[in-house]
C-alpha cells in the first residue's frame, strides 16, 4: 500500500466514522430495515488517478464484516469520467452509513493523486523529481503524503524531525552570530547528527555560494527565476543537489526542470488539490 500502515489506516477511520455517525445512522436505521442488502458502485464524474481505496475498504469493514468491498482497479489506476472504482455488497444500512466518510478519503485523495500524476507528467522526459512539501492539513499528513506517492510524486522530509532544513528565517538569526554561524551550524549537525541530510535554503545566488561553502548536501532554491536556477545549478555543479521551490505551477514547471534542478517542490500539491468528483450509487435491483 505505498508504505501505508495498516494500523494508521485503522485508527484514521476509527476517527472519521466516530466523527460522521456518532450515536448512529438516524436516517438509515429510522427509514431502512435491518436486513434490506444491496449493491452499489463506486464511480468516477470525471478523469481521476485513484488514491484512497484501503480507507474506503476500512470504512466498510468496521461498519459491517460482512460487507463485500472489491475494487476494480488498484491504486494509482487513471480511469475515465463514468468509469467504476469498486463495487460494495451487504446490508444496506451500514452500506449508506459509510457512503460518505469513504467518499471522503478517496475525493480527497484521488484529488492529491490526480494533481500530483499533472505534474509529474508535465515533467516527463526530465530526470527532475517532483516532491511535496510540510503544508499540508494538520493531523492528516501522513495520509495526503501517501496519496502524493500514489501519484507519482515523492515525499520531501516528513516533519521536522528527519531532515535538517536552515531556511530564510533560521539564516537570518544565524546572521547575527557573524559570518561564519552558518558553516559553523552545519558543522555541528555534522558532529551530532552525521547521518542526517543538511539542507539550506538560498534565495540569491550569493546564497547559493554561501550554502556550497558551509558544505550543505542540498540547497532549496527558493522563488528563483528559471535563469536564476539554471546559473545556481552552474554554480553548484554537482557538489551538492538542487531544489526549485516557490510558485511553481502547472504553467511553469517545465520550464523549471529545464534548468537542470534535481528536484521541484510543490506545496499545491497538498494544500490546494480539490477533492475529485465521486459517486456511491445504489442499484435499483435486489441485492
Amino acid at each position: 500500500m505505498h508504505g501505508l500502515a495498516e494500523d494508521y489506516v485503522v485508527s484514521v477511520v476509527q476517527q472519521a466514522l466516530a466523527e460522521d455517525i456518532g450515536a448512529g445512522d438516524l436516517t438509515s436505521e429510522l427509514v431502512l430495515p435491518a436486513e434490506l442488502a444491496a449493491v452499489a458502485e463506486i464511480v468516477a464524474r470525471e478523469p481521476v488517478v485513484v488514491a484512497g481505496l484501503p480507507f474506503a475498504a476500512e470504512v466498510f469493514r468496521q461498519l459491517d464484516a460482512g460487507i463485500e468491498f472489491a475494487p476494480l482497479v488498484a491504486e494509482g489506476a487513471v480511469l475515465a469520467a463514468g468509469e467504476v472504482l469498486a463495487r460494495v455488497r451487504g446490508r444496506a444500512r451500514p452500506i449508506l452509513a459509510g457512503e460518505r466518510t469513504a467518499l471522503n478519503f478517496l475525493q480527497r485523495l484521488s484529488g492529491i493523486a490526480t494533481l500530483t500524476r499533472e505534474f509529474v507528467e508535465a515533467v516527463a522526459g526530465t530526470s527532475v523529481r517532483i516532491l511535496d512539501t510540510r503544508k499540508t492539513t494538520p493531523t492528516l499528513r501522513v495520509m495526503e503524503k501517501y496519496a502524493v506517492r500514489v501519484g507519482g510524486g515523492q515525499n520531501h522530509r516528513m516533519g521536522l524531525y528527519d531532515a535538517v532544513m536552515i531556511k530564510d528565517n533560521h539564516r537570518r538569526l544565524l546572521r547575527r552570530l557573524g559570518a561564519d554561524a552558518l558553516a559553523a551550524a552545519v558543522r555541528r549537525v555534522r558532529k551530532e547528527r552525521p547521518a542526517v541530510t543538511v539542507i539550506v535554503e538560498a534565495d540569491t545566488l550569493a546564497e547559493v555560494e554561501e550554502a556550497l561553502a558551509a558544505g550543505a548536501d542540498h540547497i532549496l532554491l527558493d522563488n528563483m527565476t528559471a535563469a536564476e536556477l539554471e546559473e545556481a545549478v552552474r554554480l553548484v555543479n554537482g557538489r551538492a543537489r538542487t531544489e526549485a521551490s516557490g510558485g511553481v505551477r502547472l504553467a511553469n514547471v517545465a520550464e523549471l526542470a529545464a534548468t537542470g534542478v534535481d528536484y521541484i517542490s510543490v506545496g499545491a500539491l497538498t494544500h490546494s488539490a480539490r477533492a475529485v468528483d465521486l459517486s456511491l450509487e445504489v442499484s435499483d435491483g435486489e441485492a
